[in-house]
Protein backbone atom coordinates (compact mmCIF):
# COMPACT_ATOMS: atom_id res chain seq x y z
CA UNK A 1 0.00 0.00 0.00
CA UNK A 2 1.12 3.59 -0.60
CA UNK A 3 0.79 5.80 2.49
CA UNK A 4 1.24 9.57 2.60
CA UNK A 5 1.84 10.97 6.10
CA UNK A 6 1.73 14.71 6.72
CA UNK A 7 3.75 15.61 9.80
CA UNK A 8 5.61 12.35 9.33
CA UNK A 9 8.82 13.60 10.94
CA UNK A 10 6.98 14.26 14.17
CA UNK A 11 6.86 11.97 17.19
CA UNK A 12 3.75 9.99 16.23
CA UNK A 13 4.29 10.32 12.48
CA UNK A 14 7.78 8.86 12.54
CA UNK A 15 6.66 5.86 14.57
CA UNK A 16 3.74 5.36 12.20
CA UNK A 17 6.06 5.50 9.19
CA UNK A 18 8.30 2.85 10.75
CA UNK A 19 5.35 0.52 11.23
CA UNK A 20 4.10 0.90 7.69
CA UNK A 21 7.58 0.31 6.28
CA UNK A 22 8.11 -2.73 8.47
CA UNK A 23 5.07 -4.46 6.97
CA UNK A 24 6.17 -3.71 3.40
CA UNK A 25 4.25 -0.55 2.51
CA UNK A 26 5.61 2.45 0.59
CA UNK A 27 5.63 5.69 2.60
CA UNK A 28 5.92 9.35 1.63
CA UNK A 29 6.42 11.95 4.36
CA UNK A 30 5.84 15.69 4.19
CA UNK A 31 6.99 17.81 7.14
CA UNK A 32 8.17 21.40 7.49
CA UNK A 33 10.12 20.48 10.68
CA UNK A 34 8.45 23.27 12.65
CA UNK A 35 7.83 20.81 15.47
CA UNK A 36 9.09 17.57 13.92
CA UNK A 37 12.74 16.61 13.48
CA UNK A 38 14.73 14.85 10.80
CA UNK A 39 16.40 13.03 13.69
CA UNK A 40 13.15 11.15 14.22
CA UNK A 41 13.67 9.53 10.82
CA UNK A 42 17.24 8.42 11.45
CA UNK A 43 16.38 4.70 11.52
CA UNK A 44 14.42 4.82 8.24
CA UNK A 45 15.95 7.67 6.18
CA UNK A 46 17.74 5.22 3.91
CA UNK A 47 14.83 2.80 3.56
CA UNK A 48 14.19 2.13 -0.13
CA UNK A 49 10.43 2.43 0.32
CA UNK A 50 10.55 5.84 2.04
CA UNK A 51 10.48 9.25 0.39
CA UNK A 52 10.46 12.38 2.50
CA UNK A 53 10.03 16.05 1.68
CA UNK A 54 10.91 18.99 3.91
CA UNK A 55 8.14 21.39 3.01
CA UNK A 56 4.73 22.61 4.11
CA UNK A 57 1.37 21.07 3.32
CA UNK A 58 0.49 24.48 1.87
CA UNK A 59 2.88 23.81 -1.01
CA UNK A 60 -0.20 22.68 -2.90
CA UNK A 61 1.43 21.31 -6.07
CA UNK A 62 3.67 19.02 -4.01
CA UNK A 63 0.87 17.97 -1.64
CA UNK A 64 -1.44 17.28 -4.59
CA UNK A 65 1.17 15.04 -6.17
CA UNK A 66 1.59 13.06 -2.95
CA UNK A 67 -2.16 12.75 -2.37
CA UNK A 68 -2.62 11.48 -5.92
CA UNK A 69 0.19 8.94 -5.42
CA UNK A 70 -1.18 7.56 -2.15
CA UNK A 71 -3.78 4.93 -1.37
CA UNK A 72 -4.19 6.31 2.16
CA UNK A 73 -3.45 9.76 3.57
CA UNK A 74 -2.76 10.13 7.31
CA UNK A 75 -2.97 13.81 8.21
CA UNK A 76 -0.97 14.42 11.37
CA UNK A 77 0.53 17.84 10.58
CA UNK A 78 -0.62 20.26 13.28
CA UNK A 79 0.52 22.66 15.95
CA UNK A 80 1.28 20.58 19.05
CA UNK A 81 1.84 21.16 22.75
CA UNK A 82 0.12 23.49 25.20
CA UNK A 83 3.16 25.78 25.46
CA UNK A 84 3.28 26.38 21.70
CA UNK A 85 -0.49 26.86 21.58
CA UNK A 86 -0.44 29.51 24.32
CA UNK A 87 2.55 31.35 22.84
CA UNK A 88 1.48 31.17 19.17
CA UNK A 89 -2.32 31.09 18.85
CA UNK A 90 -2.33 32.54 15.31
CA UNK A 91 0.10 29.90 14.10
CA UNK A 92 -1.94 27.23 15.88
CA UNK A 93 -5.21 28.11 14.18
CA UNK A 94 -3.74 28.80 10.76
CA UNK A 95 -1.71 25.59 10.72
CA UNK A 96 -4.53 23.38 11.89
CA UNK A 97 -7.39 24.75 9.82
CA UNK A 98 -5.63 25.76 6.60
CA UNK A 99 -3.58 22.59 6.30
CA UNK A 100 -6.52 20.29 7.02
CA UNK A 101 -8.75 22.08 4.51
CA UNK A 102 -6.00 21.88 1.89
CA UNK A 103 -5.47 18.15 2.33
CA UNK A 104 -9.20 17.42 2.30
CA UNK A 105 -9.73 19.49 -0.83
CA UNK A 106 -6.97 17.63 -2.63
CA UNK A 107 -8.21 14.25 -1.39
CA UNK A 108 -11.67 15.10 -2.74
CA UNK A 109 -10.38 15.19 -6.32
CA UNK A 110 -9.45 11.51 -6.30
CA UNK A 111 -11.67 10.35 -3.39
CA UNK A 112 -8.57 9.30 -1.44
CA UNK A 113 -9.00 7.56 1.87
CA UNK A 114 -7.91 9.98 4.60
CA UNK A 115 -7.50 9.76 8.37
CA UNK A 116 -7.47 13.11 10.17
CA UNK A 117 -5.80 13.23 13.58
CA UNK A 118 -7.74 15.24 16.15
CA UNK A 119 -7.29 15.50 19.90
CA UNK A 120 -8.92 14.90 23.26
CA UNK A 121 -8.66 18.68 23.72
CA UNK A 122 -11.88 19.03 21.72
CA UNK A 123 -13.84 17.77 24.74
CA UNK A 124 -12.90 21.06 26.38
CA UNK A 125 -14.14 21.62 29.92
CA UNK A 126 -16.34 18.55 30.17
CA UNK A 127 -16.33 17.03 33.65
CA UNK A 128 -18.24 13.80 33.03
CA UNK A 129 -15.85 10.96 32.21
CA UNK A 130 -15.14 8.82 30.34
CA UNK A 131 -15.50 10.92 27.18
CA UNK A 132 -17.57 9.39 24.38
CA UNK A 133 -17.28 10.39 20.76
CA UNK A 134 -20.90 11.63 20.65
CA UNK A 135 -20.64 13.74 23.82
CA UNK A 136 -21.24 17.48 23.69
CA UNK A 137 -18.08 19.60 23.54
CA UNK A 138 -17.70 22.30 26.21
CA UNK A 139 -15.29 25.06 25.20
CA UNK A 140 -13.95 27.89 27.34
CA UNK A 141 -14.33 31.58 26.58
CA UNK A 142 -12.73 33.00 23.43
CA UNK A 143 -10.75 35.34 25.67
CA UNK A 144 -8.83 32.30 26.92
CA UNK A 145 -6.29 31.56 24.20
CA UNK A 146 -5.77 28.06 25.52
CA UNK A 147 -9.01 26.95 23.86
CA UNK A 148 -8.00 28.09 20.37
CA UNK A 149 -6.34 24.74 19.75
CA UNK A 150 -9.42 22.77 20.78
CA UNK A 151 -11.65 24.92 18.58
CA UNK A 152 -9.35 24.67 15.58
CA UNK A 153 -9.24 20.88 15.84
CA UNK A 154 -13.03 20.76 16.24
CA UNK A 155 -13.29 22.73 13.00
CA UNK A 156 -10.95 20.18 11.40
CA UNK A 157 -13.40 17.47 12.43
CA UNK A 158 -16.38 19.38 11.05
CA UNK A 159 -14.48 19.87 7.78
CA UNK A 160 -13.61 16.20 7.44
CA UNK A 161 -17.17 15.08 8.15
CA UNK A 162 -18.54 17.69 5.76
CA UNK A 163 -16.22 16.50 2.99
CA UNK A 164 -17.48 12.96 3.57
CA UNK A 165 -21.13 13.97 3.60
CA UNK A 166 -21.04 16.42 0.68
CA UNK A 167 -18.15 15.23 -1.50
CA UNK A 168 -17.90 11.55 -0.45
CA UNK A 169 -14.29 11.84 0.66
CA UNK A 170 -13.75 8.66 2.74
CA UNK A 171 -12.56 10.36 5.93
CA UNK A 172 -12.01 9.01 9.43
CA UNK A 173 -11.30 11.12 12.52
CA UNK A 174 -9.14 9.91 15.40
CA UNK A 175 -9.15 11.81 18.68
CA UNK A 176 -5.78 11.09 20.21
CA UNK A 177 -5.39 11.19 23.97
CA UNK A 178 -1.98 11.79 25.54
CA UNK A 179 0.43 9.71 23.45
CA UNK A 180 3.86 8.96 24.89
CA UNK A 181 6.98 6.99 24.04
CA UNK A 182 10.58 7.20 22.85
CA UNK A 183 11.50 10.29 20.82
CA UNK A 184 8.81 12.55 22.24
CA UNK A 185 10.19 15.99 22.99
CA UNK A 186 9.34 17.94 26.10
CA UNK A 187 9.95 21.19 24.22
CA UNK A 188 6.31 22.16 23.91
CA UNK A 189 5.07 21.10 27.34
CA UNK A 190 4.80 17.30 27.00
CA UNK A 191 4.73 16.23 30.61
CA UNK A 192 6.34 12.77 30.73
CA UNK A 193 9.58 13.43 28.80
CA UNK A 194 9.98 16.70 30.71
CA UNK A 195 9.59 15.02 34.10
CA UNK A 196 11.79 12.09 33.14
CA UNK A 197 14.65 14.37 32.09
CA UNK A 198 14.31 16.34 35.30
CA UNK A 199 14.37 13.17 37.39
CA UNK A 200 17.37 11.68 35.59
CA UNK A 201 19.37 14.77 36.53
CA UNK A 202 18.00 14.90 40.06
CA UNK A 203 16.56 18.33 39.24
CA UNK A 204 13.26 19.41 40.80
CA UNK A 205 10.30 17.76 39.04
CA UNK A 206 7.84 20.50 38.09
CA UNK A 207 4.10 19.94 38.41
CA UNK A 208 1.78 22.63 37.09
CA UNK A 209 -1.13 23.68 39.24
CA UNK A 210 -1.77 21.56 42.33
CA UNK A 211 -1.20 18.26 40.50
CA UNK A 212 -4.76 17.03 40.99
CA UNK A 213 -5.53 17.10 37.26
CA UNK A 214 -5.82 13.55 35.95
CA UNK A 215 -4.70 12.13 32.62
CA UNK A 216 -4.42 8.86 30.70
CA UNK A 217 -1.29 8.04 28.72
CA UNK A 218 -1.11 5.71 25.73
CA UNK A 219 2.07 4.22 24.29
CA UNK A 220 2.84 5.36 20.75
CA UNK A 221 3.10 1.73 19.62
CA UNK A 222 -0.50 1.05 20.71
CA UNK A 223 -1.77 4.32 19.27
CA UNK A 224 -0.16 3.80 15.85
CA UNK A 225 -1.65 0.30 15.72
CA UNK A 226 -5.07 1.87 16.23
CA UNK A 227 -4.46 4.49 13.56
CA UNK A 228 -3.42 1.87 11.01
CA UNK A 229 -6.43 -0.32 11.71
CA UNK A 230 -8.88 2.57 11.45
CA UNK A 231 -7.27 4.00 8.31
CA UNK A 232 -8.12 0.80 6.45
CA UNK A 233 -11.41 -0.36 7.93
CA UNK A 234 -14.37 0.42 5.63
CA UNK A 235 -16.78 0.94 8.52
CA UNK A 236 -14.56 3.64 10.03
CA UNK A 237 -15.39 6.04 7.20
CA UNK A 238 -17.41 9.05 8.35
CA UNK A 239 -16.82 8.21 12.00
CA UNK A 240 -14.95 9.64 15.00
CA UNK A 241 -12.89 7.44 17.34
CA UNK A 242 -11.10 7.93 20.63
CA UNK A 243 -7.66 6.30 20.63
CA UNK A 244 -5.41 6.11 23.66
CA UNK A 245 -5.39 4.40 27.03
CA UNK A 246 -7.95 4.62 29.83
CA UNK A 247 -5.57 4.03 32.77
CA UNK A 248 -5.94 7.23 34.80
CA UNK A 249 -3.43 8.95 37.11
CA UNK A 250 -3.06 12.41 38.65
CA UNK A 251 -0.10 14.50 37.52
CA UNK A 252 1.23 14.64 41.08
CA UNK A 253 1.07 10.84 41.30
CA UNK A 254 2.76 10.69 37.90
CA UNK A 255 5.66 12.80 39.17
CA UNK A 256 6.01 10.55 42.22
CA UNK A 257 5.99 7.42 40.09
CA UNK A 258 8.62 8.81 37.71
CA UNK A 259 10.80 9.69 40.68
CA UNK A 260 10.40 6.18 42.04
CA UNK A 261 11.11 4.42 38.74
CA UNK A 262 14.21 6.51 38.03
CA UNK A 263 15.49 6.27 41.60
CA UNK A 264 15.87 10.03 41.61
CA UNK A 265 16.29 12.19 44.68
CA UNK A 266 14.36 15.04 43.09
CA UNK A 267 11.94 17.17 45.02
CA UNK A 268 8.54 17.79 43.46
CA UNK A 269 7.78 21.48 42.95
CA UNK A 270 4.32 22.91 42.25
CA UNK A 271 4.35 25.68 39.64
CA UNK A 272 1.24 27.90 39.34
CA UNK A 273 -0.36 27.86 35.91
CA UNK A 274 0.03 31.62 35.47
CA UNK A 275 3.81 31.22 35.82
CA UNK A 276 4.03 28.17 33.58
CA UNK A 277 1.76 29.46 30.80
CA UNK A 278 -0.19 32.69 31.16
CA UNK A 279 -2.41 34.53 33.61
CA UNK A 280 -5.88 33.00 33.81
CA UNK A 281 -4.85 29.72 32.15
CA UNK A 282 -7.58 27.08 32.35
CA UNK A 283 -6.94 23.34 32.36
CA UNK A 284 -9.00 20.21 31.91
CA UNK A 285 -9.14 18.48 35.28
CA UNK A 286 -9.85 14.99 33.92
CA UNK A 287 -9.34 13.48 30.49
CA UNK A 288 -10.40 9.84 30.20
CA UNK A 289 -11.43 8.19 26.92
CA UNK A 290 -14.27 5.77 26.41
CA UNK A 291 -12.62 3.21 24.11
CA UNK A 292 -15.72 1.09 23.52
CA UNK A 293 -16.25 2.20 19.93
CA UNK A 294 -12.71 1.56 18.69
CA UNK A 295 -12.53 -1.73 20.59
CA UNK A 296 -15.70 -2.99 18.98
CA UNK A 297 -14.71 -2.04 15.43
CA UNK A 298 -11.01 -2.97 15.22
CA UNK A 299 -10.43 -4.88 18.49
CA UNK A 300 -8.20 -2.08 19.72
CA UNK A 301 -6.52 -3.15 22.96
CA UNK A 302 -3.54 -1.23 24.42
CA UNK A 303 -0.84 -3.65 25.54
CA UNK A 304 1.40 -1.17 27.40
CA UNK A 305 0.46 -0.11 30.93
CA UNK A 306 1.74 3.10 32.49
CA UNK A 307 4.79 1.50 34.10
CA UNK A 308 5.87 0.05 30.75
CA UNK A 309 5.32 3.41 29.09
CA UNK A 310 7.43 5.20 31.69
CA UNK A 311 10.19 2.59 31.51
CA UNK A 312 10.40 2.95 27.72
CA UNK A 313 10.76 6.73 28.00
CA UNK A 314 13.26 6.46 30.85
CA UNK A 315 15.40 4.03 28.84
CA UNK A 316 15.31 6.28 25.78
CA UNK A 317 16.08 9.48 27.69
CA UNK A 318 18.88 7.81 29.64
CA UNK A 319 20.54 6.76 26.42
CA UNK A 320 19.93 9.87 24.32
CA UNK A 321 19.58 12.98 26.45
CA UNK A 322 20.71 12.69 30.03
CA UNK A 323 24.20 13.97 29.28
CA UNK A 324 23.01 17.26 27.82
CA UNK A 325 23.60 20.16 30.16
CA UNK A 326 20.61 22.08 31.44
CA UNK A 327 20.34 25.31 33.43
CA UNK A 328 17.38 26.54 35.51
CA UNK A 329 15.06 29.09 33.96
CA UNK A 330 14.59 32.15 36.14
CA UNK A 331 11.17 32.84 34.67
CA UNK A 332 9.51 29.54 35.42
CA UNK A 333 11.79 27.68 37.81
CA UNK A 334 11.99 24.92 35.16
CA UNK A 335 14.80 23.51 33.06
CA UNK A 336 15.91 25.15 29.84
CA UNK A 337 18.40 23.51 27.51
CA UNK A 338 21.51 25.31 26.34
Amino acid sequence: MRVFITGGAGFIGSHLAERYLSRGDEVAILDDLSTGSIENLRAIKSHPSLTYYIDTVLNLPLTAELVDWADVVVHLAAAVGVKLIVESPVRTMETNIQCTEAVLRLAAKKKRRILVASTSEVYGKRTDVPFREDDDLVMGATTKGRWSYACSKAIDEFLALAYWKEKRVPATIVRLFNTVGPRQTGRYGMVIPTMVRQALRNDPITVYGDGSQRRCFGHVYDVTAGIMALAEHPLAIGEVFNVGNDEEISILQLAERIRDRTGAGSEIVLVPYDRAYEEGFEDMMRRVPDLTKVRQLVSYAPVHDLNQILDSVIAYETHHHVRRREVPSVAFGMAAQV
